[in-house]
């Protein structure tokens, strides 16, 4: 089916909230989009401040984005590794960006854990395989840099052994293992969020397209919203406000999902603390054990749309899902006999230096959290909780941190933006058959990952 697994399995309906807004309103803060940064951001924003008056405008319906649609990974991935963070920064300031994404875990799950939602929680933490000597290489490359950066026990080499008693995937040499990521069911967070949002009377106006944000005001197609503060969560919808075209670029991750799989099938996989998994190849995948046994798996692949187009047919392309199932059964052969149910994907967020920013501006009252290039699902959470804090005027170590107002630079106008992003996934596509073929390190590859911050 062309749906998302977590829609597909929601307990209750999707539109659930206010209707579309058509009169004017006046609030405290308006938050446009309703993901996880948008409904994280009013959280916190009402912990610290019950008396705030907020309203989340919402084009479509809350976590229609990437937080319903994503692979269910909280991790402590950053997309500005620990080198293009200091290089811009200090080597302070990355180490404590790292140390908060680390925390912030922890945090998640707590908060989830105090009001006791049901988002199938299982902190497995990430084992990476290194599926050939090349992806070995990288796989020591990785933990020696965390070494040097003083975090050791972060990630860990594993064994072929060691490897293959948490991922017996085919052809394992080697690996890796952290425990900081642990495995949800996305929409269910988004739901149970919402919820709690909502009985706590705050507005939630879905089918609310905002057209265009200034200081003070956001416009509707039917109605304006004047607002001490704005902020902006739309991630890789961000190009539908004025304006904004060629501040984060949307690039597609596409997904499928197994049947739930036998007991038997799951004593040759592996996965028994319900690790999420991925492998050292060049072009990411990235996979999950749900709670009801099946495997959520994801991967890059398919093209920039020319002129950042969305739309919902770019939410699958036959041939990367075929790809994609093909990668899977590859990797755990005993899947040759089971049923892919589900088959989706959607748009991520990307800034141009592939740094991830959370910014506010306390003169015009505008501030947005983005760009968290496919590892939202935990970054949002951090940015929800930093943009409160600056909102509120909360002294916090968090609106210290390298990311806080850092600007991006615009992306390239077109047609030099297509250009250069499907030129990006075409050297990574090409980069894992050349090393497949040779057994050589791809120089490109390699190039573009250091371009990136990588």
């Amino acid at each position: 089916m062309n749906t998302s697994l977590w829609f597909e399995q929601a307990t209750s309906p999707v539109r659930v909230f206010d209707g579309p807004l058509d009169t004017d309103l006046d609030v405290d803060l308006a938050i446009v989009g309703g993901g996880f940064t948008g409904l994280w951001t009013a959280y916190y924003v009402n912990q610290l401040d019950p008396h705030c008056r907020i309203a989340i405008l919402e084009s479509e319906f809350v976590g229609f984005g990437a937080s319903g649609r994503n692979g269910g990974w909280v991790s402590a991935l950053f997309p500005a590794y620990f080198t293009a963070l200091a290089r811009t920064t200090s080597r302070d300031a990355a180490r404590r960006m790292h140390q908060a994404m680390v925390t912030n875990i922890s945090d998640l799950g707590r908060v989830a854990a105090t009001h006791n939602w049901k988002i199938d929680w299982a902190h497995g933490g990430t084992v990476i395989a290194a599926r050939s000597n090349l992806q070995n290489e990288r796989a020591l490359a990785d933990v020696q840099e965390f070494a040097d950066w003083g975090f050791p026990e972060d990630l860990s080499y594993l064994t072929a052994r060691q490897a293959q008693d948490r991922i017996n995937a085919t052809d394992v040499v080697g690996g890796t293992f952290t425990p900081h990521c642990a495995a949800i069911d996305p929409y269910k967070l988004v739901q149970e969020l919402s919820a709690f949002l909502h009985a706590r009377g705050i507005a939630i106006y879905e089918g609310t397209r905002v057209l265009n944000i200034q200081p003070s005001k956001a416009q509707t197609q039917s109605a304006t919203v004047h607002a001490t503060t704005i902020i902006r969560a739309t991630e890789g919808y961000t190009k539908s406000l004025h304006g904004e075209k060629r501040s984060i670029a949307p690039v597609y991750s596409l997904m499928v999902a197994t049947e739930p799989l036998s007991a038997n099938m799951w004593a040759e996989i592996g996965l028994g603390e319900r690790e999420t998994f991925s492998d050292y190849r060049n072009l990411v995948i990235y996979g999950q054990r749900t709670a009801d046994n099946r495997i959520a798996f994801g991967g890059r692949g398919a093209p920039y749309h020319f002129n950042s187009k969305i739309s919902p047919a770019q939410d699958t392309n036959e041939s990367v899902h075929t790809e994609l199932r093909a990668t899977l059964t590859q990797m755990f052969p005993v899947l040759k006999s089971a049923t892919f149910t589900n088959a989706w994907g959607g748009p991520l967020g990307i800034a141009r230096d592939w740094w991830a920013s959370c910014n506010y501006d306390p003169t015009t009252g505008i501030g947005s959290s983005g760009g968290y290039v496919g590892d939202g699902l935990g970054t949002a959470h951090l940015g929800g909780k930093t943009l409160a804090h600056l909102i509120t005027k909360t002294e916090s170590e968090l609106t210290t941190l390298p990311w806080v107002n850092h600007h991006s630079r615009k992306w390239e106008p077109e047609p030099l933006r297509w250009l250069g992003a499907n030129l990006g996934l075409q050297v990574m596509q090409r980069a894992d058959s050349h090393e497949e073929r040779t057994g050589k390190t791809s120089r490109s590859a390699h190039y573009l990952a250091r371009m990136l911050g990588h």
